[in-house]
């Protein structure tokens, strides 16, 4: 199959918007620290003023948390771009270690409200797939979801990636409850398993394992 962006239809937009505004979130949080510790910066100022001797140690470490934060901001904003261009080409070789990488760091803001960690695994080499990385992207985010949410909160959920001769898995695990259907698939939306069919991608559940198992071709544009 040669897939085309129309294949992510309204829930890939839908994605794109949930991603961007947890990154939004992220960006404002940076900002309201940096803003608070310019206002006591603020407050040296007009106690020097009126003769109270400034303490350096208490500027060095204030302006330390502004760098701190800025650093942070500069990483979002990194991640947030790379994300952005993952919509630039339907098809082209994708590092999955990187990709995985990238959409756990993007899903933090999930895993943190949900009291969850996660734990990236990856083999010592590249592990290379071709595909169209916006939907390959979609794909990780529903299943990192799901297995945030499957966690419970207080858990750390490993996410493991390892590499067959005629595929690649990438498996999430301990999960507390995995929703299945009746035929022991997870729970996605229409389009959503429509577009893991149209990709030849499978997903299957371990209950003994209490894993989520995502499994991928190398080509998921053939």
């Amino acid at each position: 199959m040669n897939l085309s962006f129309d294949a992510a239809g309204e829930e890939g937009i839908q994605f794109f918007g949930r991603v961007s505004a947890s990154v939004s979130h992220e960006i404002k949080n940076v900002l309201a620290i940096v803003n608070e510790t310019a206002g006591l910066l603020e407050d040296f100022s007009l106690m020097a003023e009126q003769g109270t001797p400034l303490d350096p140690a208490r500027l060095k470490a204030l302006s330390g948390k502004i760098k701190k934060q800025v650093r942070r901001a500069d990483e979002i904003v990194k991640n947030m771009n790379r994300f952005a261009h993952s919509v630039d080409s339907p098809r082209q070789d994708v590092d999955l270690g990187e990709t995985l990488t990238l959409m756990c760091a993007l899903v933090e803001r999930v895993a943190t409200m949900s009291g969850v960690t996660l734990q990236l695994k990856l083999p010592g080499q590249p592990v290379k797939v071709v595909t169209a990385p916006f939907v390959l992207n979609h794909i990780l985010w529903m299943c990192l979801e799901t297995a945030i949410h499957a966690a419970g909160a207080g858990h750390t959920v490993d996410v493991i990636l390892s590499e067959r001769a005629d595929c690649v898995r990438v498996k999430f695990q301990p999960l507390k409850d995995i929703v299945e259907t009746p035929d022991g698939l997870p729970i996605f939306s229409n389009p959503a398993n429509a577009l893991f069919d149209g990709l030849g991608v499978s997903l299957a559940t371990d209950a003994i394992k209490k894993e989520l198992i995502l499994t991928l071709p190398h080509d998921l544009n053939r």
